[in-house]
């Protein structure tokens, strides 16, 4: 599957090297523009089309699954293929799980899937090419090591909405809990120190987190580390100026 789904990348990036459009697709398939981008993005994409886009770029079918080959692994999925994650939550559970190194087994055993649905669900997580399902249910992680959620995105977007309604709803004095927040004036120069520092700290939690991926579940928990800045004031004060306040950057 996750071959399929490769090969569908490389037509992609052929496309866009030959600059033809989805519009010059849905001309050669004489299908519309929204239907090329569901084929392109989420399947099937038969062979008989597949054999018509290759002619259409004057390209070999062995060229797409040479290329296919030589990909590099997932820096960041499609805005559609986040929205679909976005409004589906199993979909977007299993994935979550699956990234984090989970098993098919784990994964039915901890929640409320059935092993069929949970097929389907990595079978899809497969043709977007985030994972490779394996015989056996097996998973292989296919992103990168510096895989990120598109910013501003709709996968960020769904966890700021819930983070504002759920993550702060804590005094964050348990065990494993701990939240600083820090005020002051500094400028441009200690603004971007500080900015660095907080993606240091972001990357040793990757680290970590690489280094523990095949210790067993049962000795790791979900932990979520939110780092944060930039130029505010609160709105009751700033309410209060004299003057509006000037923007700094």
């Amino acid at each position: 599957m996750a071959q399929a789904a490769g090969i569908v990348r490389a037509l992609k990036a052929t496309l866009k090297q030959h600059g033809k459009t989805y519009a010059d697709v849905s001309a050669v398939l004489d299908i519309s523009e929204a239907s090329v981008k569901r084929l392109l993005n989420r399947g099937p994409l038969t062979l008989d089309r597949l054999e018509r886009i290759c002619e259409f770029l004057d390209i070999r079918f062995s060229d797409l699954v040479q290329h296919a080959d030589q990909r590099r692994p997932l820096l960041e999925l499609s805005e559609i293929q986040e929205q679909e994650l976005a409004n589906n939550t199993p979909l977007l559970l299993v994935a979550v799980c699956a990234l984090n190194r989970w098993s098919f087994q784990e994964i039915v055993s901890t929640y409320a899937i059935s092993e069929t649905e949970c097929i389907q669900l990595l079978a899809r997580l497969d043709r977007m090419g985030a994972i490779e399902l394996l015989p056996g249910n097996r998973i292989k992680v296919l992103v990168d090591a510096h895989f990120r959620w598109r910013s501003g995105g709709p996968i960020r977007t769904f966890f700021r909405r819930h983070i504002e309604s759920e993550f702060f709803q804590c005094d964050f004095h348990g065990p494993g809990e701990l939240m600083l927040f820090q005020n002051g004036m500094l400028s441009r120069e200690a603004n971007a120190l500080m900015q660095r520092k907080m993606k240091k700290l972001g990357e040793e939690f990757e680290q970590l987190h690489r280094e523990e991926k095949n210790l067993p579940q049962a000795e790791k928990f979900g932990s979520s580390l939110l780092l944060a800045m930039r130029p505010w004031e609160l709105s009751l004060f700033t309410s209060m100026r004299r003057e509006p306040i000037q923007k700094q950057f």
